[in-house]
């Protein structure tokens, strides 16, 4: 099974909906870089998720989710992101608009995703981020959980990046 029929697949997909979204942004020419889990994935041993995390440059952000609605992706917009559904899919697309991440976009290196070719943020760039999340005391536990396991993913295949992680996180990070 190829990386795009496993990941329809356990996501139920009765669309591709990571091509359709890699159609809008190459439309709109949008810059844009993968973070979140499965950015992870382009540096670490995968792991499945259902979430695809991306930042795409804010002046794109509205051209990319009226060209979304017309494909009928379902739209809904957040305080610092914008969500991408689909009925024909349980792959959840976030476009983080939190200004903080744009500078990940200057650079995104081109990394094979489940078999998709796609931008993704630089290592030090999705550790930072996953930092960020997990350090959000408003996000639901067990999001921060997970964000927890990917910085983990993260430190154990390098070590040297542990150094740069906040004081409270490090000593976290050393006592699991």
């Amino acid at each position: 099974m190829l990386g795009k029929e496993f990941i329809n697949s356990v996501a139920n997909g009765k669309m591709d909906i990571i091509q359709m979204l890699l159609d809008v942004l190459a439309e709109t020419g949008s810059r844009y870089c993968l973070i979140g889990g499965l950015a992870v994935n382009a540096y670490v041993e995968p792991v499945v998720s259902l979430d695809l995390d991306i930042v795409a440059a804010i002046k794109h952000i509205e051209a990319i989710c009226k060209a979304a609605e017309r494909r009928g992706l379902r739209v809904e917009r957040f305080e610092h992101s914008v969500n991408l559904t689909s009925e024909a899919s349980d792959l959840r697309i976030q476009l983080q608009t939190d200004p903080r991440y744009q500078e990940f976009l200057s650079d995104a290196e081109s990394h094979a995703i489940l078999g998709y070719k796609m931008k993704v943020a630089k290592l030090g760039d999705v550790l930072r981020g996953k930092v960020w999340a997990y350090m959000d005391k408003e996000r639901r536990k067990s999001k921060r959980q997970k964000d927890l396991a990917d910085i983990l993913r993260i430190i154990e295949a390098y070590p040297e990046l542990e150094e740069g992680l906040p004081q409270s996180l490090r000593s976290e990070v050393r006592e699991r």
